[in-house]
């Protein structure tokens, strides 16, 4: 194997390069959901795309998203070797992840009617009728989510960063272009019976059609850059393959226990009408912000974790767990303050404009609260994961993976009768938590000792501060809503501006008095970029 030569390119401007370019993706993604919801509301279509999109969206995710298992298998293998070696290897690991994602389209496709009655029993008559057609649509993009992160992870390598972080718009660009079309020429008629079948077609089509133009603007790049081309490649002896696929296939099972759990919500889910739609809509609002803000922190903290893996090491490593951790903390204790005592004008000012009305919105509210509780103990998770991925410990991750499949199953069972669809996030959330805790708990004993007792006392104060920016938050928006009770989108973003201002100046304004050092540095990278421009 010839080594590569290490480039000298700042992971600062790396993780700028992908936080801009991911800014870019979201903001379309966000576009692309407005849309949906103005279109479809919560109603039928809506709910039946967010059933047969379960198993191709996961894998677009999981597959095709940044540091998904493609991804990182490819970035670990590549990034050691000569670029021009790079085509066989990405030519035959193609061909090998095609054959095996082809026979997972071809069972989508036939036994699309089974896998819609086990995963959405309960679903109405109309709305499973949809769902089965527009899996059978969607099920392609088995093969393609497997094909971009493998792109993804190709060009990553190759020190290309902004393209395939960027592309995943180009997939919500042909759904707004394709739903407005379809918009604009029914006017009234998109709810009559037979144009929301249509619609639900029209919206399956276009997300086919998002994910082979992104997968062709990645595949484009990959052939001028002598990156691999479509040729058929079968040679397990490839020099690269199989350090690709040992750590490829590991990590793919792993992840994949994600799936079932989203399983297990949307199963639970199923008989609650408008559920699935709610969770869709409200979960891509909070995911706007903490995907922005997860790999703004993980993107840089990932590598530095990994150069500190070694014993001799592991002081500096604590103080870089301490470092994420209340990055994590400060970033999205905040977001969650908002989230939870603005989630009224947030949902109207984003959502409620045609067939997303009020109701739509006192539906999906709750709903991103529960979702609002959750954030810090989600990116925190994630930040001690990689800790376990730099120590070379992949087994530790699996078994707690394992474990919280059945801990969300009796979560979902024992909440969603008392709290219908709001008690599924609060679920995961709870799952969240004891991972969170268990990773930390591990991670103690294996580092030869924590101060998470000292770590704990200061989360529980700015866990304190976060409920007196809440309370902030309900104040003004009762306040706000007895001195203006008519709604309008004006004062909806008005009313959310200064809501923010106010609970963001409280949060921040208490925890100051902390004097964190991670609250510090945010301040003195903000001070930074003000003074470059």
């Amino acid at each position: 194997m010839t080594k590569k030569p290490i480039k000298n390119r700042s992971l600062a401007n790396i993780a700028g390069i992908v936080a801009l370019a991911t800014l870019v993706s979201k903001i379309f993604g966000l576009f692309r959901e407005v849309t949906i919801a103005a279109v479809f509301g919560i109603g039928p279509v809506v709910n039946a795309y967010r059933y047969a999109y379960v198993l191709p969206g996961f894998l677009l995710i999981l597959l095709g998203g940044i540091n998904g298992p493609f991804h990182s298998s490819l970035v670990s293998v590549l990034a050691k070797r000569e670029q021009k070696e790079s085509a066989k290897i990405v030519e035959t690991v193609s061909t090998i992840v095609s054959i095996f994602l082809l026979i997972v389209t071809f069972f989508l496709i036939f036994f699309a009617d089974k896998y819609i009655d086990i995963a959405a029993h309960g679903l109405g008559a109309q709305s499973r009728r949809i769902a089965i057609e527009q899996l059978k649509i969607m099920s392609p993009l088995a093969v393609l989510a497997g094909l971009i992160g493998i792109g993804f992870g190709t060009l990553n390598a190759a020190n290309l960063y902004w393209l395939p972080s960027v592309s995943p718009l180009f997939s919500s660009l042909i759904t707004l272009i394709g739903l407005g079309i379809f918009a604009l020429f029914l006017g009234n008629q998109v709810h009559s019976l037979h144009y929301l079948e249509l619609g639900g077609i029209i919206l399956a089509a276009t997300t086919l059609a998002g994910g082979i133009l992104q997968w062709l603007v990645q595949v484009f790049t990959q052939w001028k850059h002598g990156l691999g081309t479509l040729r058929f490649r079968l040679n397990w002896r490839t020099p690269g393959v199989s350090d690709v696929l040992r750590v490829m296939i590991p990590a793919t099972l792993s992840s994949g226990m994600l799936l079932i759990n989203t399983s297990t919500d949307m199963y639970f889910a199923a008989p609650i009408e408008g559920a699935a739609a709610a969770m869709s809509y409200s979960n891509f609002l909070i995911l706007t912000p903490l995907g922005i803000i997860s790999n703004m922190i993980l993107v840089p903290l990932f590598p530095v974790f990994s150069r500190l893996s070694d014993p001799e090491n592991w002081s500096q490593l604590k103080i870089k767990i301490k470092e994420g951790i209340f990055l994590s903390a400060l970033t999205m204790l905040p977001l969650t303050a908002i989230f939870v005592s603005l989630a009224l004008p947030l949902v109207q000012v984003i959502y409620q404009r045609g067939a997303f009305d009020r109701s739509a919105s006192d539906v999906v509210v709750p709903v991103v609260m529960a979702y609002g509780l959750g954030m810090f103990f989600y990116l925190g998770r994630d930040v001690l994961l990689r800790v376990f991925y730099a120590l070379g410990d992949g087994s530790i991750p699996a078994r707690i993976s394992i474990i919280n499949i059945l801990l969300n199953f009796g979560a979902d069972f024992f909440l969603v009768g008392p709290f219908k669809t709001p008690g599924l996030i609060l679920a995961t959330v709870s799952v969240n938590i004891i991972s969170m805790v268990a990773f930390l708990l591990i991670l103690n004993r294996r580092l030869g000792g924590l101060p998470v007792a000292q770590w704990t006392v200061m989360l529980f104060k700015l866990f304190a501060i976060t409920l007196v920016s809440v309370l902030v938050g309900w104040g003004f928006d009762y306040c706000w809503r007895e001195l203006l009770p008519i709604h309008n989108h004006l004062l909806s973003l008005l009313e959310l501006i200064v809501g923010v201002s106010l609970v963001l100046t409280c949060f921040i304004g208490l925890s100051w008095q902390l004097k964190l050092p991670e609250l510090e540095m945010v301040f003195q990278k903000i001070r930074q970029k003000l003074q470059k421009r």
